[in-house]
């Protein structure tokens, strides 16, 4: 008897020491699945930003509009302090309201392209011959200088097209989401070479950048066209020019097709006359006219409803597709979590606040000046009240891909919450919990001040390959399925951070970091 009363202290001890059982509440999880699968409206919230209201580039009319489009929906389920949040320092914004071109000479050919964003139009329909200056150093500046005024300008080298031999989609394979589980040491976030070619270094790149512009600028150049990765017709764009009010405006820059850029290349270099007609048509905007976060929350109704869980994506886009992959997939899902979480009325301990982000693609502007407003100032790390009150982040924003994981962003003590929740997700295909980092996105904005943020492992599909800033990232290239799939988990999880006895747990907080110190300021 005194050996099985010894043995019974014994456990009762080892108990005490031992942690606690994380509790995974299956109830609400299979009404979550439920509502997601059966009675999914992600793909509407999906069309509606894409095919009525995207591209939406930050600061541009079509960004409020989305914005407002959104407020609106979530006030129609229900959804408490459904708001447009105002955020400065972005600059002017931009938008084109016309784009015509195409080569005329040796043949008529009409031109796949765009303009590049924050760049000047054209003075009406600009017709000639244009020339090739490849601008790489700044020996080519000096090789051009005062040649190029009025001039339509090929400024890249063509670029080879390798045949494809493997497919662009991609899904993570078993071992590929093994490997993720290794931790990384060191390097991340560089720039990477080509094959055979020598480690890019960036701030040395974006030095030239800069000069490249004002030499532009000065040359008074008619109008720069640039190749883009990509092939099969796909180009790729992003940003041109200063957002800048007293920055003089970058000339008229276009990019096109790899294919038709090659063309065009050649004939020049093989003294064959060509002629091309472009026609842009952009217009610019006040600073800080069209510049909003979205903002709402259902609010919680237990012991701890002054604590909050926040999710989030970028409801900003670049302006060649209509911004589905990046980010209306990422909005779209965390509109539909709210919605999912409202319908079923589910308890909620804590509060759920909904942050759709502006200008992310111009560097997490819109998260990092909500984060600053309510959580900290990374510059200073001075912390304000809610944040000791956030529990977590959650971020989609790596595709249409449905979710395999997650990213802990080195938070260990998170490693053991995470692998009993995303059990339950098992028989979805996302059960991978990973110590690594990724970036590039805007939980960072939170992971910057000490917030445990996380954004989800998901497949890639054709985010890099085909649809990532290009003119193909657009409503059709998004499975329904994963859409779907990525809703129940994202759901599931800020439900079962909302109910937890207590708040994730953190890592160490960081020292201040003011901007241009330490790397990027985010």
């Amino acid at each position: 008897m005194k050996h099985l009363l010894r043995l019974a202290a014994c456990t009762a001890a080892l108990a005490l020491l031992a942690p606690a059982q994380e509790k995974v509440d299956y109830d609400s999880i299979y009404k979550i699945k439920q509502e997601a699968f059966q009675n999914s409206k992600v793909m509407e919230h999906l069309w509606y930003l894409t095919e009525v209201h995207g591209p939406r580039l930050a600061g541009s009319p079509s960004y409020k509009a989305s914005a407002d489009w959104a407020v609106k929906t979530l006030k129609g389920w229900g959804i408490e302090n459904a708001q447009l949040e105002p955020w400065t320092g972005f600059g002017r914004g931009w938008a084109n309201k016309k784009f015509v071109a195409a080569m005329t000479e040796p043949n008529y050919t009409p031109l796949v392209g765009s303009p590049q964003a924050f760049t000047a139009s054209t003075e009406g329909v600009i017709s000639g011959e244009p020339i090739i200056a490849v601008l790489r150093t700044d020996e080519d500046l000096a090789k051009w200088k005062g040649k190029l005024a009025g001039k339509i300008v090929l400024t890249d080298a063509p670029r080879d097209i390798p045949l494809h031999d493997k497919a662009d989609n991609h899904r993570y394979t078993e071992q590929e989401l093994i490997d993720l589980t290794v931790a990384q040491i060191g390097g991340g976030g560089r720039p990477m070479a080509a094959p055979g070619q020598p480690p890019i270094n960036f701030v040395q790149m974006m030095g030239f950048r800069r000069k490249l512009t004002e030499f532009l600028r000065e040359e008074k150049v008619g109008l720069i066209i640039g190749g883009s990765r990509g092939d099969m017709g796909t180009y790729f764009t992003s940003n041109g020019g200063s957002r800048d009010v007293k920055q003089p405006q970058t000339p008229p820059t276009m990019v096109v097709s790899t294919e038709q850029y090659n063309r065009i290349y050649r004939l020049i270099d093989k003294k064959i006359p060509v002629k091309l007609e472009v026609e842009i048509q952009n217009q610019w905007f006040e600073p800080d006219t069209n510049t909003f976060n979205v903002v709402a929350e259902i609010p919680g109704t237990g012991k701890h409803k002054d604590e909050i869980v926040m999710i989030g994506g970028h409801l900003d886009s670049w302006h060649a597709g209509t911004g589905a992959a990046d980010n209306g997939t990422g909005t779209a899902v965390m509109l539909e979590v709210m919605r999912i979480i409202k319908k079923l009325n589910l308890k909620l301990d804590r509060t759920v606040r909904i942050g759709l982000w502006d200008a992310e693609e111009e560097g997490l502007l819109g998260s990092r000046a909500y984060v600053t407003k309510h959580f900290a100032d990374r510059a200073t790390m001075k912390t304000l009240p809610e944040w000791n009150k956030l529990s977590a982040y959650y971020n989609v924003d790596n595709g249409a891909g449905k979710i395999r994981g997650i990213y802990l962003q080195g938070n260990e003590s998170t490693r053991p919450v995470f692998e009993a929740w995303m059990a339950a997700f098992k028989d979805l295909g996302a059960a991978t919990v990973t110590i690594r980092n990724t970036s590039g996105t805007d939980h960072q904005s939170f992971d910057a001040v000490g917030l445990p943020g996380f954004q989800f492992i998901q497949d890639p599909l054709e985010y890099d390959t085909r649809v990532h800033h290009s003119n193909m990232d657009v409503y059709d290239r998004v499975p329904r399925a994963d859409m779907m799939q990525m809703s129940a988990i994202v759901a599931s999880l800020v439900v079962e951070t909302a109910n937890r006895e207590q708040m994730l747990p953190r890592k160490p907080k960081p020292e201040p970091r003011p901007a241009g110190q330490g790397g990027m300021p985010f």
